[in-house]
């Protein structure tokens, strides 16, 4: 009984440390530029097509180059989604900015198609198919390497943004753009790293994730919508109430899917997403904002 509640919670866990990098993506970008990234998901599907398609089945790299290429990739990529589709549109509407970011998410899914083929990839990752034992529970290494993973990329993040003058740059462009800007700061190119960032956390996501799944132009978009209802579970805007909130969603999606079915394993999810707007829609972490009335 003991080892089977840790394989679902561990297997729980893992998908939420999944959960809880695109949801940190969604948040950093939001608290940059006051915009949510419907596209977020897809980066997470295009680092797994550049890491499997490419790096893996191309040019059968080692799993440092592998890495290496994920970030320097993803970077670029995030750069170049904040200079050719926010900076020209950073004074439109925010609802125009939104769907720019669905019409880049459509986009990403039929290129990938186009480029690597309508049919799934495979990838067994640098793990394999190893276990390793838990308190006389069989866990799947890969379970704990993507656990792994988060704790240094949110170490990383930290020694980032607390450590660095770009860190501190990024985070006073969150903070005030306008008053940043006044005080010297580049902040076009703060942004740009804001997008960079969330990119390589996206591209890296699509790594570990995949050897979990085949790798299709979709999976993005599941992706995105629980990483979504993980960011409002947390509490909207809080890195803290990201990591939470993504942790917890997949031990509730896992633990529902093992005692249901794995059929329902959305309905779960998103049957939690409504309940938190229902009963506490500020999330773990968040605050109820006072509404001004006339």
């Amino acid at each position: 009984m003991l080892q089977m509640a840790l394989q679902i919670v561990m297997a729980g866990l893992a998908m939420g440390a999944v959960y809880a990098l695109v949801a940190l993506g969604f948040i950093l970008i939001w608290n940059t530029v006051s915009v949510v990234n419907f596209a977020q998901g897809d980066f997470v599907m295009l680092g797994a097509f550049v890491g499997v398609g490419w790096v893996v089945n191309s040019l059968h790299a080692s799993t440092t180059v592998q890495l290496l290429a994920i970030v320097a990739l993803m970077a670029l990529f995030g750069i170049a989604v904040a200079a050719g589709l926010y900076h020209p549109l950073r004074r439109a509407p925010q609802l125009v900015v939104v769907t720019a970011t669905l019409g880049l998410s459509m986009f990403l899914q039929n290129a990938v198609v186009l480029v690597w083929g309508p049919e799934p990839l495979f990838f067994a990752g640098p793990l394999g198919n190893g276990t390793v034992i838990l308190l006389g529970a069989k866990i799947y290494a890969q379970y704990l390497l993507i656990l792994a993973a988060l704790l240094v990329l949110m170490l990383v993040q930290e020694a980032l943004f607390r450590g660095t003058s770009i860190g501190r740059a990024m985070r006073a462009t969150a903070q005030d753009a306008e008053a940043a800007r006044l005080m010297g700061i580049p902040t076009a190119w703060m942004i740009a790293a804001t997008f960079a960032w969330s990119s390589v956390l996206a591209g890296l996501a699509g790594w570990l994730v995949a050897p979990l799944f085949y790798v299709s132009a979709d999976m993005g978009v599941t992706l995105s919508l629980k990483a979504f209802a993980a960011t409002i579970l947390g509490g909207f805007g809080s890195v803290p109430g990201a990591l939470v909130g993504g942790l917890l969603l997949g031990v509730i999606e896992s633990t529902g899917s093992f005692y249901a079915s794995s059929e329902f394993s959305d309905v779960i999810v998103f049957g939690v997403l409504i309940a938190t707007l229902l009963f506490r829609p500020q999330g773990i972490f968040g605050e109820l904002a006072a509404l001004e009335r006339p």
